[in-house]
């Protein structure tokens, strides 16, 4: 079934989404961002214990961004005007914890440093500008000081590959997340290798970006 109206969502998906381009596809034919983005959470919830997640996107939180996009969407004729205006309409991304967005709890993987984000950081402003809708905060080596993505009192996230093995780090969470598929990207900061290193450790791929 297909719709292109903006307002109108049809039962559309029965591949997995893993790709920025699975995500798009699947809002273009006419997929619910309610629907998918609320199910992904439920699945990720489901992950009792999950080391590579410090906290989840609430219920409430999700609708908020959701209700943004619906707003957005009444405003365009159809999906492809829509996806043309916002690019990641409706995609899901983690946030590394040491990356504030406004009015959530930011840890650096420290529970005594811990505090209310008091405004979102750029990178994630331009993301949701984009339509792009977060979904998790995740755990990381305390304080981003390390490279094994072990040392933090959330638990220590193992490799996607073997649950003996380091997962790299310091940005754990974010490279796992995604190489289990449950994310087409994420962000996690990167000075001396913290984003490439897990990446590379998990089969992912990680940019560093650079200050012009």
């Amino acid at each position: 079934m297909y719709t292109n109206k903006c307002t109108k969502t049809v039962s559309v998906v029965s591949r997995p989404l893993v790709t920025l381009q699975n995500w798009r596809s699947a809002f273009l034919e006419g997929a619910s961002p309610d629907d998918l983005l609320h199910a992904l959470r439920q699945r990720l919830a489901a992950r009792r214990d999950d080391a590579a997640v410090i906290r989840l996107v609430s219920p409430v939180e999700l609708d908020a961004q959701i209700a943004v996009l619906l707003t957005a969407a009444e405003s365009r004729a159809d999906r492809l005007s829509l996806l043309r205006d916002l690019p990641l309409f409706g995609v899901p991304f983690a946030v590394k914890d040491n990356i504030d967005i406004e009015g959530v709890e930011m840890t650096a993987a420290c529970p005594a440093f811990s505090r209310n984000a008091a405004r979102t950081a750029t990178v994630v402003r331009r993301l949701q500008a984009a339509g792009a809708v977060w979904i998790a905060k995740t755990n990381h080596d305390q304080f981003a000081t390390g490279l094994v993505g072990t040392p933090s009192p959330y638990g220590a996230p193992a490799s996607c590959f073997a649950g003996d093995r380091i997962s790299g780090g310091s940005s754990s969470g974010s490279a796992i997340m995604v190489a289990r598929g449950e994310l087409p990207f994420s962000l996690g900061t990167d000075t001396a290798g913290s984003g490439r290193i897990p990446a590379g450790s998990c089969a992912a791929t990680s940019s560093r970006a650079r200050p012009r």
